[in-house]
């Protein structure tokens, strides 16, 4: 048979997959994925087996029902402190991991490059190369987790077309400062370059934090 996509083999296995056989295998306590440990809500499940009677079963809009999208934008108004138009601020994917590529995907071209903070989630590097990215990492430093701003400033050139921030951060927990944050806008003006943010732990944070969205810095909105 002819071959495999050569890209395929700049891959490894999931290491968190590979932790839960592990985990499994000497019956200990599996820490590497997030399984709730709670019941979904009773209105969540009640309203998915309404949809489900009501015979709720063809193609929805593909960026999103406009309801599911206003309830989205007014949200993420009262919580985060963003203003956005439903109509043309908003699409819904399904799941982060899917809105990450498709957005990577978007505005990469061959030779462009993005700057991914290190420890990082295992899809943000595959995620890259099949966009055809050339990924740049600067370190959040133990035990506090903090970055050079020497180091994030020598990440950035004119091939930089995006940065990843994944605050609070998987796998470390840290929550980025409004100093960094507004140190991670002033070079993105800079050099012109787009901003794409996982917040998806947003809700999880140490005693004494508080998150804040790279979307309300000014200059980033």
């Amino acid at each position: 048979m002819k071959e495999l996509s050569r890209i395929t083999e700049t891959f490894t296995e999931s290491v968190i997959r590979e932790m839960t056989r592990i985990c499994d295998a000497v019956g200990g306590y599996n820490l590497s994925q997030g399984f709730p440990d709670f019941e979904s809500p009773k209105a969540i499940k009640e309203a998915a087996i309404k949809a489900i009677n009501e015979g709720w079963n063809q193609y929805p809009v593909t960026f999103g029902e406009p309801e599911i999208r206003k309830a989205i934008s007014k949200r993420v108004n009262n919580y985060n402190g963003i203003k956005c138009n439903p109509e043309t601020d908003i699409t819904v994917t399904c799941g982060a991991t899917e809105a990450m590529i498709a957005t990577l995907k978007a505005i990469i071209n061959p030779g462009d490059e993005i700057i991914i903070f290190e420890p990082f989630y295992e899809n943000y590097g595959p995620d890259g190369i099949l966009s055809g990215a050339t990924p740049r990492y600067v370190t959040l430093n133990p035990p506090d987790w903090e970055f050079s701003f020497e180091e994030l400033e020598r990440a950035f050139n004119e091939k930089t077309k995006a940065i990843i921030i994944n605050t609070p951060n998987n796998p470390t927990g840290k929550v980025f400062s409004k100093q960094e944050l507004g140190e991670i806008a002033r070079l993105c003006i800079k050099w012109d370059t787009y901003a794409i943010t996982d917040e998806i732990y947003e809700h999880i944070l140490y005693d004494g934090e508080k998150h804040i969205s790279l979307a309300t810095i000014p200059g980033m909105e």
